[in-house]
């Protein structure tokens, strides 16, 4: 492995948030909030099946929950931005930057084999450590 290669990947482990949330599909949205406020956590990756299927933010849980007069009880799997937009582990960051701009999302889920790694936060792009 070089050293530039060495280099992009330390970097890319350093901005990945490793402490990421997750619910099953059919947990409330009221649920979701509570563990999201509790948490201050600003998205939690929805799994259907154990797998990661959805991500829904704070965004979400205000446009659709509020906006449309969702019941508090509705299953998040119909508050989630879906199909979930992420990269694997080995996603250079200028493709990940790309994707988080060319689909306006400030939040990147990693995954790899079916299982969420991290996340990738655009703030935490934009801010040298």
């Amino acid at each position: 492995m070089n050293a530039t290669r060495s280099t992009i990947e330390l970097w890319i482990r350093q901005i990945i948030d490793n402490s990421v949330l997750s619910v099953n599909s059919t947990v409330p949205a009221y649920e979701v909030a509570k563990l999201m406020e509790e948490s201050k956590a600003g998205a939690v990756i929805v799994l259907e099946n154990h797998i990661p299927a959805g991500i829904v933010t704070n965004k979400d849980l205000s446009e659709k929950i509020i906006a449309h007069s969702y019941p508090a009880d509705t299953p998040i799997r119909r508050v989630m931005s879906s199909p979930l937009i992420s990269i694997s582990p080995g996603t250079d960051m200028k493709t990940a930057s790309e994707l988080m701009a060319s689909r306006k999302i400030r939040k990147l889920p990693v995954i790899e084999n079916d299982q969420i790694v991290g996340m990738i936060i655009a703030s935490n792009i934009a801010e040298p450590n």
